[in-house]
């Protein structure tokens, strides 16, 4: 079996105390099946003598408790430390919740349908919900996402553990309704029967709080596995997320509706530490022998409590159980592991096991890359990596994910930023330059008399030059708290001639400063985000706690982000970067309104551009357009030939790829009304050259289809 590497050095956990010594003893004997009784007559005493020892009114003599401990078969350290059960072995089972007496039912977790069932979203919320369970603040939390395809006896093992049998008819008459979530049901039953695979996917994170608390009250337990809408965070109002609903996307990611839990508790919970486990599976209403069930179950130890027995709790596992569940956590540091079993993405965008594990790395990379940066003297505040297995063996190895190979641009401004590097205006590509943005914080409608007028926050906008091979250009990444992305915004009004740049905005706490102002700013962010946190605009949460003119404070903060970009790109003073002088020298523009050549009134200019001859031979051309305003929409066609020393110019193939504001459509153009810039990337094919890239120039010809209208 391979074993997952994990993250270096420990945690120093809560230290462990003594529980009195009346419910230690009563939670002892429920477990053992003692009834008071039972031992009073073993130890040849009264029944009011333990009942007294219960209830706390008086403790036994040492050689009685020594006399206890024989009685329990354990030792007598366990009965003077009582920092641990006693082990009992209780055999693991399933409990569904009985149906409502009411008749009420639900098809489905209603919670689960606020995320669509796609990787991308599943790392995002995941991500961020072990981001606000940090629990060493000097150390970043490590997540781990493993992608594990089981079959034959690896699966066998895994099944048979989950007493899958014992599930069999709930799902199959979960199944046998024509709701939304029984058609899906069905299809994964059939699959599974079909293929004889199983693809799991865990969610490890280090260094996070896990799942302390008890097991019905409140706490972080009962918050992730026993509640919805529960938002209990450790970071509280530093959390990214801020409505309970992110843990759901872990259940919304199942086919069967079902996670597996492995928690290393940061504070000890009945005494330990490690493999505090349990199931929960989420199926739609249904009846089995004539009896209805809610959906709900949980796989664990039913319970000994009298107000909940029968019902199924955590248990403290053994060592070979998480084997034979794949959800074995390699070292004690404190965090959760979540299985999610017969894990899928309902997109289509990812089939095979290359494309879920490429997917997870990119959407890790796009949501949490400043996260993952660090400054000469601060560390990041998170780490993550993509490993799939098959059977427990490698499939495709390791891969931490770098955001400097994902967004190096952006990646450079924020460890500029960190490392105090950053310049008031850009004089060259390699230049960060910051400004200051202000925010308006509206008084809230609970607000004290001394904060009637509300705050002003500066967020820090960091704006620099763009890689040369990133496509997506001219855009403000925003976010706020632990650097998570929040939204995209894209600058209007840029004037003519402003550099190509990206840009980064850190708001509220994102910024690294922590004094009040810095506070209320993010609280006002926060209760601006929907459940899917991307992006900032009107909530419910916002207009019914902030005083009027909250929506419009936000609109102030847009437009000032905008001033500021224009403020530091509006003038060119950076070189061009459009590649080698050699390969400059080689590239040729003509068509509508192309610089070096008589402007055409009210058509289209080629503004800017850069080239670069690939590996493969083939030319990629990025080109920024600049156009009038029109009423209608423009519809370009851009063709690429070859400049040879002989003959015609010959037409080779090329792929165009939009950029910004707008689309491709038939490999042309489609640019909306009222647009006023606008950039594709083109990337000729090989194979349609008829000579070497390197013996011709390339022609790029922008021909205005149909009177420039479509």
């Amino acid at each position: 079996m391979y074993q997952l590497a994990g993250s270096r050095g420990s945690t120093a956990m809560e230290p462990q105390q003594a529980e009195p010594f009346g419910p230690w003893l009563g939670r002892q004997l429920r477990r053992a099946g003692f009834s008071q009784a039972q031992l009073a007559e073993r130890l040849g005493l009264t029944r009011a003598a333990v009942s007294a020892w219960i209830t706390g009114r008086a403790e036994p003599r040492e050689d009685t408790k020594r006399a206890i401990a024989d009685v329990l078969g354990t030792d007598p350290a366990s009965i003077y430390n009582r920092t641990v059960d006693i082990e009992v072995s209780r055999p693991l089972g399933w409990h569904h919740r009985p149906a409502h007496a009411d008749g009420g039912r639900e098809y489905g977790n209603a919670a689960a349908f606020a995320f669509d069932a796609d990787l991308s979203i599943l790392a995002r919320e995941a991500t961020q919900n072990s981001i606000d369970e940090r629990y060493d603040v000097t150390k970043p939390v490590g997540v781990h996402y493993i992608l594990h395809e089981l079959s034959g006896e690896s699966l066998d093992t895994f099944l048979t553990t989950l007493r899958w049998n014992d599930l069999r008819r709930h799902y199959s008459n979960a199944a046998s309704s024509q709701q939304k979530v029984s058609r899906s049901l069905q299809v994964a039953l059939d699959d599974l029967a079909e293929s004889q695979t199983l693809l799991l996917l865990r969610v490890d994170d280090h260094n996070a709080a896990g799942l302390t608390g008890p097991e019905y009250g409140d706490g972080r337990f009962a918050a992730v596995v026993r509640r919805q809408l529960d938002s209990h965070k450790q970071s509280g109002s530093r959390a990214g997320g801020s409505y309970g609903l992110g843990k759901a996307a872990l259940w919304a990611t199942s086919r069967f509706g079902f996670v597996l839990i492995n928690s290393t508790l940061s504070i000890p919970h009945e005494g330990r530490t490690e493999r505090r486990m349990i199931g929960r599976l989420d199926l739609p209403w249904h009846e089995v022998d004539g009896e209805a069930y809610a959906g709900p179950a949980w796989f664990g130890e039913p319970d000994t409590e009298p107000d909940h027995e029968g019902v199924s709790r955590s248990w403290w596992a053994d060592k070979q159980t998480v084997r034979n569940l794949c959800i074995e956590r390699p070292n004690g540091e404190p965090g959760t592991s979540f299985l999610i079993v017969g894990a899928h993405d309902a997109s289509g965008d990812a089939e095979t096991l290359q494309e879920m594990h490429d997917k997870l790395v990119k959407s890790l990379a796009d949501g949490f890359w400043a996260a993952m940066v660090a400054g000469r003297t601060t560390r990041p505040v998170l780490e993550a990596r993509v490993t799939t297995l098959r059977n427990g063996q490698i499939h495709i190895s390791e891969e931490r994910v770098d955001p400097e190979a994902h967004h190096p641009a952006l990646s450079r401004a924020v460890q500029a930023y960190l490392d105090g590097e950053t310049v008031d205006g850009l004089t060259s590509a390699d230049q960060v330059a910051r400004i200051d943005v202000p925010l308006v914080v509206p008084p809230r409608k609970d607000s004290s008399k001394s904060q009637v007028k509300g705050c002003t926050h500066y967020a820090v906008l960091l704006v620099t030059a763009p890689d040369v091979n990133e496509d997506r250009i001219n855009r403000v990444i925003c976010m706020r708290g632990t650097r998570m992305t929040v939204t995209e915004q894209r600058p209007r009004e840029l004037p003519l001639g402003a550099m190509p740049f990206q840009a980064v905005l850190l708001a509220g706490y994102a910024t690294g400063r922590g004094d009040e102002n810095v506070g209320l700013a993010e609280q006002f962010l926060r209760a601006s985000e929907p459940p899917d946190h991307d992006r900032w605009d009107r909530t419910e949460e916002l207009t019914s706690t902030y005083e009027r003119g909250a929506l419009s404070r936000l609109r102030e903060f847009r437009a000032e982000i905008d001033k500021a970009v224009r403020h530091l790109v509006g003038r060119r003073e950076i070189a061009p970067t459009a590649g080698p002088t050699v390969l400059r020298e080689l590239l040729k523009l003509d068509g509508v309104g192309m610089a070096g050549t008589r402007r055409v009134q009210g058509a289209p200019t080629i503004h800017n551009l850069g080239a670069q001859v690939e590996l493969s031979g083939a030319w990629r051309v990025r080109v920024e357009l600049r156009l009038p305003n029109a009423e209608d929409p423009w519809l370009l066609t851009p063709v690429a030939k070859f400049d040879v020393r002989s003959g015609g110019r010959p037409t080779v193939s090329w792929k165009l790829t939009a950029s910004d504001n707008c689309f491709v459509k038939d490999g042309n153009l489609l640019i909306e009304a009222g647009i006023r810039s606008a950039t594709f990337v083109g990337v000729t094919d090989p194979s349609s050259h008829p000579i070497h890239s390197g013996f011709a120039r390339l022609i790029v010809e922008l021909q205005k289809t149909r009177g420039g209208a479509a």
